[in-house]
């Protein structure tokens, strides 16, 4: 009803903004005859107004123009958090939110008022409803996240939504929207609303002149809705602040039933009735945030009302920081003229929650109250004083008077509305006030802030531009409105103020100038502000330092802002030292030092606009923690910076502060810095694949690929040996020199740079490039040496080095690891040995550059599972066990690599050297998938290293996080240095804190004492605690049951591995859960006593019910003689799982409902006709599935809250062809473009062409005879697939003119037991002769058709030289795939194809 109102008529909405009360009122009443008697016009009017709008939105779009999509305000983002906080949050309090966001979003592009997004969300607060994920609606029901890519993700799923764009509606007023359809919004400027934090970017447009009007001063808006409320009549209020404090304010009112509101103009006027004083006690608690004005004003209002029937006192309370702000002066006023005001918080608090009676008013008369804390203590009880029961003379204590010029804004305001204090000529600091009632004047417009106008004021002078303020001049009631004369002015900006406007001009950017000492006494909030333009003052021949005094009183703010602004500026190298009364600045001029840690704004609205301002002229992108904050005074401010300064900025997910200092994602105790979006230099050896590599980078993040040698060619405009023909190195240098440092300055994000080998020759560009791994990624590849040295004798394309090639490689070799942060090491791998169609070299850099940029989920999918297992590698050479990685990784999640249980034959003692652990840990990468684990046992803790040889282990611990471990060990009790150095060079690595007790020293029993203290200590640096103990009987395993179940209930976010080791221990390996250490029968020794096998776990899991049994079939018919029970039962067996796969023949989709709705169904595979006709049966599709049109597999999922299952269909035919055309070798180039050919128009084309474009193949070929289906079959591809049609030989030799455009693979999807149509030969005939003879490397053909086992299209592509695969290996391929995504198991090939193949021929 509130979004019908909101995108189609203002009046129905005025309307529901009058009932709100007389509605919520009639719900509170009991359930039964005459609950709504009084009330029932309001209804019926409200609900037959919304369903009149919704008819004429549906008869004006009969034919459904895009006019009904203005219906959805509201859904688009409202759908995406329905789908992840249901069943707690309900549909329409999930659209609530998203109308809110939807409005913020329009008010952030420029087409909706501030003062519209505040109506409407006052509207729908209300009426109970929730307005953003905050609310105690949402979080006292649930406490998911929702995290803004899944947001993004979930609404991309929306069919109306496509790319990077989706459609939401956007109101241009209230009762108007922007545009008679939903409106294409990037996804950046979604992202921006969606996201706590926000990346601000330096830069502003050169000679910007802007006019900048803030919102309403918050000082003046709180009194004026006080002051209305208590004064009798009506009153026209313009140009109010739109905000949180207010908000919190005009609802407080009105629950005191102090006035009656409505708005007029399009939000733009609120006219506000007020009852005279008549205020009456609340029986709910009054929530006023961290409105800190809005809670000592309304501590003396509340004094005032009048009991009910209901209520004898109200409850004034608000968030955690509001329960921690001072109270005390005002209460301890209140208290002794007459008011019983209780503590309702922790003992010996003064803050909120305060119980407050209803008195009726306070006594009057003479009050002593201490000003030196706040001067809202004086301004509380001024304006309530006239309603006091006798007249006030209020007498101020305590010393100076804090804040003397908003005491005189409060006491003109007072005037305006009719009563005049008056100031004691006689003694200091003593108010007389009258005893009568307020007169509301008729009109009251308020003038803007000049606390917020100070940051667009601060923001030209630190950028050099202009910028006016056109309603705040030197005739303002605010002190703050003399910031530009007192502060900018002195700081050399140019100033012009008159009564009503102010402009300022910057000097040129870095000569802002420090000032000795400025008391900002009169303006203490913006003492912010000037803080960070004294951060950029240049520094002189005199001091940089600028001295801020008088501010005292900003400890008690809404953070202590002194010490705020002392931490945050560090962060940018600056240095602070905080004064009793204020804050010394020693400015940097323009040195400022890049932060690589978010700026913290402790909830606090000035923190985050003043380092908003800062962040305009920093070094690089800063990250300002929680972006709503603003909201407070500001809710558009984030809008002005972007719309009226040009400022480029971008969402960000949150971090927030782990106990050792370092950050962490808040996500199931996982640390993650956030994804590395700066550009990334590759260094190395001529020959050692930097360009390889590179271009791998390129493909896997999206990023353009330049090589600074061609680069360089091309800027200087000669080739690198014209530029050395007179051996001019130096001169080479230097412009290399040059380049880097201008693609540094030009390029700072989002491209891949592969460097000269020889960059490092040049110490400014080590310099350069060292400094950029504080925040970016210096990526050291290497591979064998001796393979480098043939490569560079045979190379003949760059000069020929003038000395040793070996020399130059040990000259630079240690300048390449000092200078990165990261390491890939190309290891030269039997393809015979590679796990099939799982690994490949790309494969292993994938997962390598995934983990080092952020991007991995190994932590988040492992959490998200009930049971999880790595598997410990106790080889004395990977080399040795590279034929049984595949065996023994089945069913683990991560394999750890015990580095302490290497055997170096080059080493003395056998003990692993840096260059030993390289190729074992390149070995191991590029033969499993999996996520790495390293460890470093000692002696002591049951291992093999030394433990006094530290300096070694940290060489050891260096190189494992250089090159992409997801998880390292690091053991409680590692030196000092050790763990510093680990926890300050982690990256993206998860820290397992270790305690091993392989001697059975500690007990778990009586609360397990003995392991409390290596818990905590554990948990104070570890993003898992892993406490491994011995056990000499079962009863050693309860006692750590229960110690599980205690730290369960304690730290419920913290993952925790607890186990005993022996055979005693063994079941509670069984009940561990989470990341459990396992062994497996092919491994030659086990890491430690009792472990067991994945499967073995799972066995017994399974037999005491800990693994429900699932049942899983094939629907479709015929199915009697299909090889899917046999692999899939098979595979059951050999990994432990309990369940069956059987058989389920029907042509009837509708058949398998009952079956895939059962609390017992695991999985379905769907085979003909059904792949079509079950699509609607199902509660989501995979993209996949549905770009390919056809669903082949049916996953079930649980939402771990709520038990929601939901049944998601899938295609892995593609992923089959993918797996079976990698198995054949095919690979194209990540370099130059490979074209690829689908031979076909049916349902299987569909998947091939999905197929081949996964693989990165482009342009793709479709071949086929009937032209008018195949071009419909097109039209369902983006595109971006590139597809090219070829229904004769004169299209496919125009469609081929070069080598690059041939195919090199190919997919056949058509009937193997029918000879091909003839025109179709002719024209596979001419492509396959075209490619004969060429360098096309191997050409491959995938057949997708099982019958007969070669058919005349494997002929004809043989005759030519084609490499030929039957269809049954993508059958293997689909079947594997399947399996993955019920178990997210994946099985051996071999096991897979012999279960497939081995009764194919009967």
């Amino acid at each position: 009803v509130v979004k019908t109102a909101a995108i189609w008529d203002e009046v129905e909405f005025e309307r529901l903004e009058e009932g709100a009360g007389a509605i919520m009122a009639a719900l509170d009443r009991p359930v039964g005859p005459g609950r709504f008697e009084g009330v029932e016009e309001v209804f019926k009017r409200i609900v037959l107004g919304s369903a009149r709008v919704k008819a004429e939105v549906v008869s004006a779009d009969e034919r459904e123009g895009g006019l009904r999509n203005l219906l959805n305000f509201g859904h688009s983002i409202g759908h995406a958090y329905e789908a992840i906080l249901t069943p707690e949050i309900l549909h329409g309090e999930a659209v609530a939110v998203g109308m809110v966001k939807e409005a913020e979003l329009a008010r952030f592009l420029g087409v909706l008022e501030p003062g519209a997004v505040a109506r409407l969300t006052k509207a729908i607060e209300s009426y109970g409803l929730p307005t953003s994920l905050d609310s105690k609606l949402i979080t006292r029901l649930t406490g998911k996240k929702c995290p803004v890519d899944d947001l993004l993700g979930r609404m991309a799923v929306d069919k109306k939504n496509a790319g990077s764009q989706k459609k939401i509606v956007l109101l241009s007023a209230i009762g108007k929207c922007h545009e008679p359809q939903a409106t294409k919004v990037q996804d950046k400027n979604i992202r921006i609303i969606l996201s706590p934090s926000i990346m601000v970017k330096p830069g502003v447009p050169k000679g910007l002149k802007a006019v900048c009007r803030p919102p309403g001063s918050k000082s003046i808006s709180n009194r004026v809705l006080l002051l209305a409320a208590l004064g009798a009549g009506e009153c026209r209020i313009t140009n109010l602040l739109h905000s949180d404090d207010t908000q919190f304010m005009l609802t407080a009112i009105a629950k005191l039933g102090g006035a009656t509101y409505r708005w007029e103009d399009e939000g733009r006027v609120l006219v506000l009735n007020g009852n005279g004083g008549a205020l009456k006690a609340c029986k709910d608690d009054i929530y006023i945030g961290n409105a800190g004005t809005a809670s000592r004003f309304l501590t003396t209002a509340v004094t005032l009302a009048q009991s009910t029937k209901d209520a004898s006192h109200t409850v004034l309370t608000g968030n955690a920081r509001m329960q921690e702000r001072p109270q005390g002066p005002l209460v301890d006023a209140l208290r002794s003229n007459g008011v019983s005001i209780d503590y309702l918080g922790k003992e010996g608090s003064q803050s909120l929650p305060l119980g407050i009676a209803a008195a009726g008013g306070f006594e009057g008369g003479d009050i002593e109250l201490t000003a030196k804390v706040s001067s809202q203590y004086v301004s509380s009880i001024l304006m309530c004083a006239p309603y006091a029961k006798k007249p006030v003379t209020l007498r101020l204590v305590g010393g100076k008077v804090i804040s003397q010029l908003y005491i005189d804004m409060t006491i003109a305001m007072m005037a305006t509305f009719g009563v005049h204090v008056t100031r004691s000529k006689m003694e200091a600091n003593v108010y007389h006030v009258p005893k009568q009632q307020y007169r509301n004047p008729a009109a009251y417009e308020v003038e803007s802030d000049a606390s917020s106008a100070t940051y667009p004021l601060a923001m030209a002078a630190i950028t050099g531009t202009t910028c006016t303020v056109p309603n705040i001049g030197s005739a303002s009631l605010q002190g703050d409105a003399r910031f530009a004369v007192d502060v900018l002015r002195r700081m050399g900006c140019e100033v012009q103020q008159t009564e009503s406007s102010t402009t300022v001009t910057g000097p040129a950017i870095g000569e802002l100038q420090a000032v000795k000492e400025i008391d900002m006494e009169p303006m203490t909030d913006a003492f912010l502000t000037a803080s960070v333009l004294a951060a950029v003052a240049k520094p002189a021949k005199g001091a940089a330092t600028t001295r801020i005094v008088g501010i005292a009183n900003q400890r008690q703010k809404e953070c202590n802002r002194i010490q705020a602004m002392r931490v945050e500026l560090a962060k940018f190298g600056v240095t602070c030292r905080e004064l009793e009364d204020g804050i010394e600045i020693d400015g940097l001029g323009m040195e400022l030092r890049q932060t690589s840690e978010a700026i913290h704004c402790y909830d606090d609205h000035r923190v985050a606009m003043s380092f908003a301002v800062l962040a305009s002229v920093a070094p690089k992108s800063a990250l300002i923690d929680e972006r709503e904050c603003t909201g407070k005074t500001s809710p558009g401010w984030w809008d002005v910076q972007h719309q009226t300064f040009g400022v480029d900025m971008e969402g960000v997910e949150p971090t927030k502060a782990h106990t050792n200092g370092m950050t962490n994602n808040g996500i199931n105790g996982a640390h993650n810095k956030g994804e590395v979006k700066k550009s990334i230099f590759i260094i190395g050896m001529r020959g050692a694949g930097k360009t390889t590599t590179g271009g791998w980078a390129a493909k896997i993040l999206g990023w353009p690929l330049v090589d600074m040698d061609t680069e360089l060619e091309r800027t200087v405009g000669m080739t690198i040996p014209e530029m050395l023909k007179d051996n001019d190195w130096d001169g080479f240098r230097s412009k290399e020199l040059n380049l880097l440092r201008t693609i540094m300055r030009e390029k700072p994000t989002g491209y891949v740079f592969a460097t000269g080998g020889g960059i490092v020759e040049t110490p400014e560009a080590r310099k350069l490039l060292k400094e950029w791994t504080q925040d970016g990624m210096v990526l050291h590849v290497t591979r064998e040496i001796s393979l480098v040295m043939e490569f560079l004798n045979r190379d003949k394309t760059r000069p020929a080095y003038v000395e040793d090639m070996m020399g130059v490689y040990l000259r630079r070799k240690p300048w390449f690891e000092d200078i990165s942060n990261l390491h890939f090491h190309s290891q030269t791998v039997d393809p015979s040995q590679i796990i099939a169609g799982w690994s490949s070299p790309l494969d292993d850099f994938e997962r390598f550059l995934w983990t080092m940029t952020g991007k991995s989920s190994a932590m988040r999918k492992i959490r998200g599972k009930k049971h999880s297992f790595f598997v410990s590698l106790t080889s004395p050479r990977i080399n040795d066990i590279v034929d049984i990685v595949p065996e023994v990784t089945v069913g683990v999640d991560a394999v750890e690599l015990r580095a302490d249980l290497l055997v170096d034959p080059k080493t003395e003692d056998g003990l692993p050297s840096p260059e030993f652990l390289i190729d074992q840990v390149a070995m191991l990468r590029a033969n499993t998938t999996l996520p790495l684990i390293f460890t470093l046992r000692t002696v002591s803790q049951g291992g093999r290293w030394p433990d006094a040889d530290v300096k070694d282990g940290l060489t050891l611990y260096r190189v494992a996080l250089r090159m992409g471990f997801d998880f390292a060990d690091l053991e409680l009790t590692a030196p000092k240095e050790l763990k510093d150095f680990v926890l300050s060079h982690r990256k993206m690595c998860t820290i397992i804190a270790s305690h091993h007790d392989p001697k059975g020293t500690l007990s778990w029993a009586n609360g397990a004492e003995d392991w409390v203290p290596h818990f905590d200590a554990a948990r104070a640096y570890g993003d898992i605690v892993k406490l491994i103990g011995l056990a000499r009987s079962p009863d050693d395993n309860d006692d750590l049951k229960v110690f599980r179940k205690q730290f369960k209930r304690d730290h419920p976010e913290l993952p925790f591995i607890g186990l005993n080791m022996g055979d005693a221990g063994k079941m509670s390996r069984v009940t561990n859960g989470f990341m459990t250490p396992v062994s497996h029968p092919a491994m030659p020794v086990k890491a430690a006593p009792g472990q067991l096998a994945a499967a073995d776990i799972r066995r017994v899991l399974g037999l005491v019910g800990e693994i429900e049994p699932k049942k899983f079939c094939i629907f479709g018919t015929p199915v009697q003689h299909s090889r899917s029970p046999a692999l899939h039962n098979k595979l059951f067996e050999l990994t432990g799982l309990p369940h069956h796969y059987g058989l389920f023949e029907t042509d009837n989709a509708k058949d398998a409902v009952e079956i895939i709705r059962a609390p017992d169904f695991g999985g379905a595979s769907v085979t003909i006709p059904l792949k079509l006709n079950v699509m609607p049966l199902l509660d989501a599709i995979d993209p996949a599935a549905a770009t390919i049109g056809a669903v082949n597999t049916i996953v079930p999922s649980t939402d771990s809250a709520s038990g929601k299952v939901t049944l998601t269909g899938y295609n892995t035919d593609w992923q089959g062809m993918v797996l079976a055309l990698r198995n054949a070798g095919a690979s194209p180039s990540t370099t130059t473009p490979e074209a690829a050919m689908v031979i076909g128009g049916g349902g299987t084309a569909r998947a091939a062409l999905y197929a081949l474009h996964s693989m990165g193949y482009s342009p793709l070929y479709l071949v086929g005879r009937n032209k008018t289906k195949l071009s419909a079959l097109i039209e369902n591809f983006d595109p971006s697939y590139n597809i090219t049609l070829l229904s004769s030989e004169a299209e496919a030799a125009a469609a081929m003119p070069t080598l690059a455009t041939l195919p090199r693979v190919a997919i056949g999807t058509i009937p193997g037991d029918s000879p091909i149509d003839p025109t179709l030969r002719e024209i596979l005939c001419q492509i396959f002769s075209m490619t004969e003879g060429k360098e096309l490397g191997e050409t491959v053909l995938l057949e997708m058709a099982y019958k007969p086992s070669v058919t005349s299209l494997m002929q004809l592509a043989g005759n030519s030289g084609w490499k030929t695969v039957a269809g049954l290996e993508a059958l293997v391929g689909q079947g594997i795939h399947q399996f993955r995504l019920w178990t997210d198991i994946v099985p051996l090939y071999g096991v897979c194809k012999d279960a497939v193949m081995g009764a194919s021929s009967t």
